[in-house]
């Protein structure tokens, strides 16, 4: 599908949108499978939430790596020293022996500025946490991808479900139709004294459970129909037109498929893998804390005091004074209770969980990919078979009709035939679908549901 054509759609919908709920109800958008699916791709909630994550993912590393920039950070401080802490000195000093004299050491006000500059030079929990950032972005966008997947599969099982609704509606109301026709030409001979009330009785019983299959139908097909544009993330009210050729695109290319799939290629396996990277760079950053940790510092300084508040005045009396400093900090860990020793531990017996999923995810994956491909094979065969027995059906029940016309047949042999044909239709109409859902099925257990976009 061009893109044009996805755009004008979007464009519709947003137009219908801005005009009211009346509006919306009378818009009518023709949606093809391929548009319902890049519709989905745009306006699902679960895809557009996780690209969101990928995002914060995306924040995420750049946050991780900031903590390997140079950290700069500015202080600054003004106080009045309402009482000046004062210091014991001896008497001896002043020439007081024998006594303590208690002096007043500073001034009323003090101001002080600081720039401070760190760089880390060696913090291996650090160098770490940047490849597992990285990592991150990764698992982020495969779980882009994963949702992508999941919403092309719900949106064409729902899609299919609501294309056998409505054939199925369209089956019953042939039926509804010609079974009226019958009922009228029954109540036309009870009233001639040709057919009894019992036979035109028989005839409105059958009608009438008729229509109210055609109800439960109807009930169901706009449900079904909801719930597409709920996962398209298309508006309630908007009616939507399905092209009815889709359904009965059959392949019968059940029997050329490998009975393995390769499971590394999956999204779904690839999540896990990448999850399993992810917890062996967290073993590498717990295991990081026994190393030292060495930084650069540096900083400048000016304190200003005064006995007046002129600490920024030009003429003012106040003292200011640099300071300055440069040096290395270092930390080293000797022992924390083996705490470290735990936590090492700990991220081991996750990556071994991991490890117990991936290989029941692969497994899991394969026995997903052999029911579909079991389920599409014999879904190809179910619907030669159904098709030919609804073409009997249907030449029977014409028969049937003919025969009864002529009275050659009985109301009873004329019904069951009528019920015969409903079955036969309604048998079809569910193998086209299982078969639908099974193809969804493999492509998504074979890692080709994007082909459905192509």
């Amino acid at each position: 599908m061009n893109r044009p054509r996805i755009n004008t759609l979007i464009a519709a919908l947003i137009m219908a949108c801005t005009l009211g709920v009346g509006s919306v109800q009378a818009q009518t958008v023709q949606l093809s499978l391929k548009e319902a699916l890049n519709f989905a791709l745009k306006n699902n909630a679960s895809v557009r939430k996780a690209r969101l994550e990928a995002e914060k993912g995306k924040e995420l590393t750049a946050e991780v790596r900031s903590q390997a920039l140079p950290q700069i950070t500015a202080s600054g401080s003004l106080n009045d020293n309402l009482m000046i802490q004062k210091s014991p000195l001896p008497g001896e000093i002043l020439g007081r022996p024998g006594e303590t004299i208690l002096v007043a050491f500073g001034q009323k006000y003090t101001a002080n500025a600081n720039v401070q500059l760190s760089q880390q030079l060696f913090n291996q929990s650090v160098f770490t946490g940047l490849k597992a950032a990285r990592a991150g972005e990764e698992y982020y966008q495969l779980n882009v991808d994963l949702s992508e997947e999941n919403v092309l599969q719900m949106v064409s099982s729902a899609y299919y479900q609501v294309l056998v609704s409505r054939e199925k509606i369209e089956a019953i109301d042939a039926n509804i139709s010609s079974l009226q026709r019958t009922e009228k030409i029954l109540s036309d001979q009870y009233k001639n004294g040709l057919a009894t009330r019992i036979d035109v009785d028989r005839v409105k019983v059958s009608l009438t459970n008729l229509q109210t299959q055609r109800d439960e139908l109807a009930k169901a097909a706009v449900q079904q129909e909801n719930t597409l544009k709920y996962y398209i993330g298309m508006p309630i009210g908007v009616s939507v037109e399905l092209p009815e050729a889709e359904l009965n695109q059959i392949v019968e290319g059940a029997n050329s498929l490998a009975d393995t799939v390769n499971v590394s290629g999956l999204t779904e396996y690839a999540l896990l893998k990448k999850q399993e990277e992810l917890l062996i760079y967290q073993k590498k950053s717990k295991v990081a804390e026994y190393y030292p940790k060495l930084s650069f510092i540096t900083n400048y300084s000016q304190n200003g005091f005064s006995n007046k508040f002129d600490l920024f005045k030009s003429n003012g009396t106040a003292n200011w004074a640099e300071a300055s400093a440069i040096g290395l900090n270092i930390s080293i860990p000797i022992f924390d209770g083996f705490g470290r020793r735990s936590r090492v531990r700990q991220a081991q017996i996750e990556i071994e969980q991991i490890s117990e999923d991936l290989k029941d995810n692969r497994q899991a994956l394969n026995l997903a990919y052999s029911n579909a491909r079991l389920q599409l094979r014999t879904s190809v065969s179910t619907i030669r078979n159904q098709n030919e027995n609804m073409r009997l059906a249907r030449e029977v029940f014409s028969s049937t009709q003919n025969n009864y016309n002529n009275g050659l047949a009985s109301l009873t042999d004329l019904l069951n035939a009528e019920t015969a044909l409903t079955d036969a239709q309604n048998s079809y109409t569910q193998a086209l679908l299982n078969y639908k859902l099974a193809e969804i099925q493999l492509m998504k257990s074979n890692g080709n549901i994007k082909s459905l976009l192509n």
